[in-house]
């Protein structure tokens, strides 16, 4: 497996290093540390550019040992550039299973401003992505009992998160939990037959949910054979919820409080992505603690699960 750490030598990027160096990896696995000097504040100072990229190989190199000596084989990348593409583009380049960068923990639009490189590597990325955070109810990077939360909607890049989650090892006392979420239903109101219009929309409120809710847990228990197909068995399955998914897995994930959040993406781009939204590209940018999102045929969704 191939992890690219994208850094941008910020205290935060400092705490992707150590959610690294504190996982367990596959067997195999091997990382590169990814710096990109802006080039924007240098483009009149040449020299001033020079000693921008030398400080940062020499700080990338730091970081790279650190990782080392924890036991993962770590190289380096330090390249003038627009960080936002030339995140994504080295990862195409150098076939890279996994990105992983920090997030500043910016709220509402500030998460949003076009500068994030997170946003863009969570929407561009040729691979599974981690948002990396440091959860605020843990006082430091957890080496043991890690909180998953593995959100489903029964389709394949849900399941492909779930298979992801359950081939990869995890500190030990890891726990699991399912959390599944079908969309209330939300009537057009007609003032003209207000009246007539509402007891049908009852009705059909009720029969869009309760068959909303069965969709729901069938995701959930797909899930879950999946998780016992693959040998793990220590799941909390939930109940399935009615709400806006973005809003109800957030929600679940605070309350609990969950370490990571993985979902699966459904790839949507250009129109459908500003008509549908994207559910996963939300949780990544708004969750309080990290959130990895999986997309199908990455090679992290099917790795081996290790020793």
């Amino acid at each position: 497996m191939k992890l690219l750490v994208a850094t941008d030598l910020s205290q935060t990027s400092r705490g992707v290093i150590d959610a690294v160096r504190a996982r367990p990896w596959p067997a195999g696995t091997e990382a590169c540390i990814l710096h990109v000097v802006d080039l924007t504040p240098f483009s009149l100072g040449a020299d001033l550019m020079d000693a921008a990229e030398r400080a940062a190989k020499s700080s990338t190199k730091a970081l790279a040992d650190d990782l080392s000596n924890s036991g993962l084989p770590t190289r380096t990348e330090v390249f003038a550039g627009a960080p936002r593409s030339a995140v994504i583009e080295y990862a195409r380049k150098w076939g890279a299973d996994f990105i992983l960068v920090g997030s500043h923990g910016g709220t509402g639009l500030a998460r949003f401003l076009p500068g994030s490189v997170a946003q863009a590597v969570v929407r561009h990325a040729p691979c599974s992505v981690e948002i990396v955070r440091q959860n605020p109810d843990r006082k430091s990077v957890p080496t043991e009992g890690v909180k998953l939360l593995v959100a489903t909607d029964g389709s394949e890049c849900s399941l492909a998160a779930v298979r992801s989650v359950a081939q990869r090892p995890w500190p030990s006392k890891t726990s699991i939990r399912l959390v599944s979420a079908a969309p209330p239903f939300m009537p057009i109101v007609d003032p003209a037959t207000s009246y007539i219009y509402s007891s049908q929309a009852t009705l059909a409120a009720q029969t869009v949910e309760e068959a909303g809710k069965a969709r729901a847990r069938e995701a959930l228990e797909r899930a879950a054979q999946i998780f016992a197909e693959l040998g793990v068995r220590s799941i909390e399955p939930g109940e399935p919820l009615i709400g806006d998914p973005r809003a109800v897995i957030l929600d679940e994930a605070k309350a609990w409080p969950a370490d990571i959040i993985v979902t699966g993406s459904h790839g949507w781009h250009g129109l459908d992505r500003l008509m549908m939204g994207s559910v996963s590209e939300s949780i990544a940018m708004h969750a309080h603690c990290s959130v990895e999102v999986i997309r199908i045929g990455s090679p992290r969704s099917q790795v081996p699960m290790g020793d």
